[in-house]
């Protein structure tokens, strides 16, 4: 395939040994974050946020609560990927860009919110399952927008979540989701591990 979308999914693996002498300025940073706001999430409530950890003092800080993983203090940033518990109360804001734009009637916005409703408010296990569902696709998203770069990045869940949202001050309605490390791979990371057969996860009907 020559597609670069294509070609971006079929090169990327989990690199597990960056280069730590190479690093990511501010403006490489919120390119990469700006490409991963572009992933879809219910009702367009973007219901995530990305913390890059990247100063060494911060590093330290987080590297403690995540087992010890050297790929946080070795990466050039390891983003706190985290997702926001799905409320409606957020959605005439959410979509005002949207109707400011001319595409979606202003008068829509008021159903938009009722379904949203009906769907999240005082209903926790909804909430936290969108809150992860959005994170996960925004992370996935900053992903192969590092593979684009050029970069290599490393998916985690091996860290203590409380104290992770504690010791970078995570709102209530925020769950660090994963971590996210991404930076120069150093020479040494294995290839992408061969995948199962299509016929072992795949149902036409």
């Amino acid at each position: 395939m020559t597609n670069p979308v294509h070609q971006a999914i079929q090169h990327r693996r989990t690199t597990q040994l960056f280069d730590p002498l190479r690093g990511l300025d501010d403006a490489q940073i919120r390119e990469l974050v700006q490409l991963a706001t572009l992933a879809p999430s219910s009702f367009n409530l973007q219901n995530w946020r990305f913390i890059a950890v990247r100063s060494q003092a911060a590093k330290e800080r987080l590297r403690p609560l995540a087992w010890n993983q050297a790929k946080i203090t070795e990466a050039a940033v390891t983003f706190i990927v985290c997702g926001q518990l799905a409320s409606h109360e957020v959605m005439a804001a959410r979509l005002a860009p949207s109707v400011a734009a001319g595409f979606m009637p202003a008068e829509m916005v008021a159903g938009w919110e009722g379904a949203a409703k009906s769907l999240y408010h005082e209903q926790p296990q909804r909430q936290r399952d969108e809150a992860v569902r959005s994170a996960t696709l925004g992370a996935a998203t900053l992903i192969h927008a590092a593979q684009g770069a050029g970069l290599g990045a490393a998916p985690m869940i091996g860290f203590d979540a409380d104290a992770v949202a504690s010791a970078f001050g995570l709102k209530a309605d925020e769950i660090p989701v994963l971590l996210l490390a991404v930076g120069h791979a150093s020479p040494g990371n294995w290839p992408q591990k061969p995948r199962r057969p299509l016929a072992e996860v795949l149902d036409l009907v």
